[in-house]
């Protein structure tokens, strides 16, 4: 009988070449496909609730795979992380309704992007934080995200060469928020998100708070639909998706 398995997986972006499968790079995706193939002797496809980055990381990425298997929900996520690498960890494995597809049935997801904001780079956390070392104005740039929230269209803030059927999304939530020693924060969930899009957005707020635009100015780049008018890229290093929710 065909099951369906629901994955919840969180793993370390750095050493991948993003979440999908490629034909000679390593992926998120075809580490687990490979080890799951290998527990039920059949090719399997797994399906993610969207494609994660080169160098981008995650704590509750969803995905789903159906096979003819008689092996248990627990089975899978015990045999999945003994043949996994450290950097990838499946943190829990059920057994769902035929029906359910983990990139179909999200209703939003919520993704974390790490900024250091301070002369001093951690040595340690350098992998999973932006090192930003002028002062950033916290303040100009929550005006900035106010901008954000609602349905818009985030073409300017899409990658090019990734056409959509359209590109309008909803940010229901997006927040800064400062910790000690220089940590900042930016949390954004939204029905979709568009290529590069997080990365995209925290780059201009970015140049926000460093004074190079104005929160006026943020919100003349989402309306003029243009990414050439848009600042530069975030690098991967920073970004998480925290959860997925359906």
């Amino acid at each position: 009988m065909i099951r369906n398995f629901k994955l919840i997986i969180e793993y370390d972006g750095c050493a991948y070449h993003g979440w999908q499968r490629q034909k000679t790079d390593r992926s998120i995706q075809g580490e687990i496909e490979k080890a799951a193939s290998k527990m039920t002797n059949q090719p399997i496809t797994i399906t993610a609730s969207g494609r994660t980055d080169a160098g981008v990381h995650a704590f509750g990425q969803t995905a789903n795979f159906k096979c003819d298997t008689k092996i248990t929900p627990e089975g899978f996520r015990s045999g999945l992380n003994c043949l996994l690498d450290d950097d990838i960890v499946i943190c829990a494995c059920d057994e769902v309704d035929d029906d359910f597809h983990a990139r179909f049935n999200v209703k939003s997801k919520i993704y974390r992007y790490n900024i250091l904001n301070r002369q001093l780079p951690e040595a340690i956390n350098r992998q999973y934080q932006w090192h930003v070392r002028k002062k950033l104005d916290l303040e100009s740039m929550r005006a900035a995200i106010k901008h954000i929230i609602g349905p818009h269209d985030f073409k300017a803030f899409e990658n090019t060469g990734s056409p959509r059927p359209h590109t309008t999304r909803t940010i229901f939530n997006a927040s800064l928020i400062e910790h000690k020693h220089g940590k900042i924060i930016f949390e954004i969930e939204a029905d979709g998100f568009l290529r590069f899009m997080v990365r995209n957005i925290t780059g201009t707020l970015v140049d926000v708070g460093l004074g190079k635009i104005t929160p006026k100015r943020f919100n003349e780049i989402l309306l003029s639909l243009d990414r050439d008018q848009a600042s530069a890229t975030a690098p991967p290093q920073g970004l998480f998706l925290v959860e997925v929710k359906y």
